[in-house]
């Protein structure tokens, strides 16, 4: 059974506690030049964990990520036929 899960990224002011946050989600990547950490969570969880990551003094604030909420069916997947036939040229 597979849980819905979504990312938090969490922008700090320094570094030093970015190991902290384990405790509330797998750290998925930390960026050291612009400071942040993406953690992924459950999706039902996530309202009250981004309230709970924010109101520490280390975070400067936190967004959520909308990849769960994209679309991935492409309407027009095929390539066009003159494209495709550009392709074969080199072969």
């Amino acid at each position: 059974m597979l849980t819905e899960r979504q990312a938090l990224i969490v922008w700090l002011h320094s570094l030093k506690p970015a190991k902290s946050l384990r405790k509330f989600g797998n750290v998925h990547y930390v960026s050291k030049k612009m400071k942040y950490v993406v953690l992924y969570c459950d999706q039902s969880d996530i309202a009250v964990l981004a309230e709970k990551i924010a109101s520490f003094s280390f975070v400067k604030k936190v967004d959520f990520s909308e990849k769960p909420f994209l679309k991935v069916d492409y309407e027009n997947s095929r390539p066009d036929k003159a494209k495709e036939y550009d392709y074969k040229i080199g072969v």
